[in-house]
């Protein structure tokens, strides 16, 4: 699904004290930002919406990226020996 940008306005010294309080709890606005806008989509948006917009989304690009971190894993740390290594 394509992403779009929000841009919100907020004051900046705010800002500033807001990102250092929550750098103590090892987070980020950007990451509160993210669970707030999830939570309001899912009080918001009917489920039967986010089901459907969810299986379109899904299966199209979670099934690759499970499948590519182990196969360049094992290309790379075995160089010389690349089918060997159950020998």
């Amino acid at each position: 699904m394509k992403k779009t940008e929000i841009v919100l306005l907020f004051g900046e010294e705010k800002l500033e004290a807001l990102e250092f309080a929550l750098r103590k709890e090892r987070s980020s606005v950007q990451r509160k930002m993210d669970e707030a806008l999830k939570n309001l989509y899912e009080q918001t948006v009917p489920e039967a919406v986010r089901e459907y917009l969810g299986r379109k989304e899904t299966p199209a690009r979670e099934r690759p990226r499970r499948a590519r971190p182990g196969n360049p894993n094992h290309s790379e740390s075995g160089d010389s020996t690349n089918g060997s290594e159950g020998a």
